[in-house]
């Protein structure tokens, strides 16, 4: 028996075709190109200052290589790669093609979601499903899976910061790409001071709302799911006296499954 899946509305599927595709990709993405060879591969887009732009994931179909993007990103992200297209042979185009995602036994022509096993599993055709609605901003709270346009927020995000490593989102080993450097001096040079964690909260905050501590700005707070929400923190702020608005925050007695304590 199969588990259930629901088509994803907010995703854009388009093709990078052509005899350059892999390496155009490599030398623009976090994460290795390589790995498609075992299935998706969750990467991100970054500024040359090493800043988020957008999240997606790759996807493996035969002479092309299909970007899974954000529907309000996907426009942004497809211009950016043209801008860096120049002498490739490379061709960048829209399909037709949609997103399905589920929980459960995996339907064939499905790959599981890189990010974390409770994500699941993701579909490309252009059927539709119509399983019943599943809780996915409750998922992503428990395990804090930051989602672009929520908490990855372009232009601003470190993607060290919001835990790509923890997500497969990154490779340290693949050599050279847009932000390289300033994510490698992160990851080898410094310790991180802020991050996304999940805290619970009583009461409720609107997304984005400032987190005081002590009195201090602290972080802000964003999806909130069943008394949990992702907070971008400080570290060193992080107590039991936090709120934001109305709402009272703390860290939880133990952190979620493969979040940092």
């Amino acid at each position: 028996m199969t588990g259930s899946g629901e088509t994803s509305p907010d995703r854009t599927v388009f093709a990078v075709s052509g005899a350059d595709r892999e390496s155009f990709l490599q030398g623009l993405v976090t994460n290795d190109l390589g790995k498609l060879r075992d299935g998706l591969v969750y990467a991100a887009l970054l500024t040359p200052q090493g800043k988020y732009l957008a999240d997606f994931f790759l996807v493996p179909r035969g002479d092309v290589i299909l970007i899974d993007a954000k529907a309000d990103q996907a426009e942004a992200l497809m211009r950016r790669l043209s801008m860096y297209r120049l002498r490739a042979a490379v061709t960048i185009a829209p399909t037709d093609l949609c997103v399905s995602r589920g929980l459960g036994s995996a339907p064939e022509g499905t790959f599981p979601d890189p990010r974390h096993p409770a994500l699941g599993w993701r579909r490309y055709g252009t059927e539709q499903a119509t399983a019943p609605e599943i809780d996915w901003d409750a998922i992503r709270v428990r395990h804090c899976i930051p989602e672009g346009g929520i908490e990855l927020i372009p232009d601003e995000t470190y993607i060290l910061e919001a835990g790509f490593e923890r997500l497969h989102g990154v490779d340290f080993r693949k050599g050279c790409y847009v932000g390289q450097e300033v994510t490698a001096r992160m990851k080898h040079k410094t310790e991180l001071r802020k991050g996304f964690v999940t805290i619970a909260i009583d009461g409720t905050a609107p997304v984005g709302a400032e987190i005081l501590s002590g009195g201090k700005p602290a972080g802000q707070v964003f999806t909130q799911s069943g008394g949990r929400a992702i907070a971008w923190l400080r570290f060193d702020r992080m107590g039991d006296d936090m709120t934001a608005g109305d709402a009272r925050l703390r860290p939880l007695d133990s952190p979620a499954p493969d979040q940092p304590s």
